[in-house]
């Protein structure tokens, strides 16, 4: 799938324009994690344009469930879906996701694809890239448990840039 396809996708949802300019910017920092033989990159390139399609919808947590659903709608891959429904810090377990108010299920980033998107779209404040630093501080309301994770991600996935 190109990027003009995924940007279709993206307005056929109802994103704005600033959403969209995220989602290019999240995509342009995940391909600089996907330069390894094991990473699917044209994977990464769609995951990543369209990992916060659900914010046509909603602005809240459960624009990833959101988006999800918009995806299987649209015929979309399973991976596709896997990495929009797991992007959200650096994931959510099913408990986590019950207490919330989301469906109680396991939406923590597995593949290297989901791993890289979720850690990009952490490290991407609307356009402009942060530090890991940065984010860990804007993060002050979440648990001890979901700040510890996103630091991890990101220094698993610093590995490959």
């Amino acid at each position: 799938m190109r990027e003009e396809d995924c940007i279709a996708l993206l307005r056929r949802a109802g994103c704005s324009e600033g959403v969209i300019a995220h989602c290019r910017a999240v995509r342009d920092l995940a391909l600089t994690y996907a330069s390894s033989p094991a990473v699917d990159r044209d994977l990464v390139q769609i995951g990543a344009l369209l990992h916060d399609i659900g914010r046509g919808v909603t602005h809240d947590l459960c624009h990833a469930e959101a988006g999800g659903a918009i995806c299987r709608s649209f015929g979309l891959d399973e991976a596709v879906v896997a990495i929009v429904e797991r992007h959200i810090g650096a994931g959510l377990t099913a408990e986590e996701c019950s207490l919330l108010g989301l469906i109680p299920r396991d939406c923590m980033p597995r593949t290297l694809e989901e791993k890289i998107v979720a850690h990009a779209d952490n490290l991407v404040k609307g356009t402009r890239v942060i530090t890991l630093e940065e984010r860990l501080e804007r993060a002050v309301a979440l648990s001890r448990r979901q700040r510890e994770r996103i630091r991890r991600l990101g220094q698993e996935m610093e590995l490959f840039r």
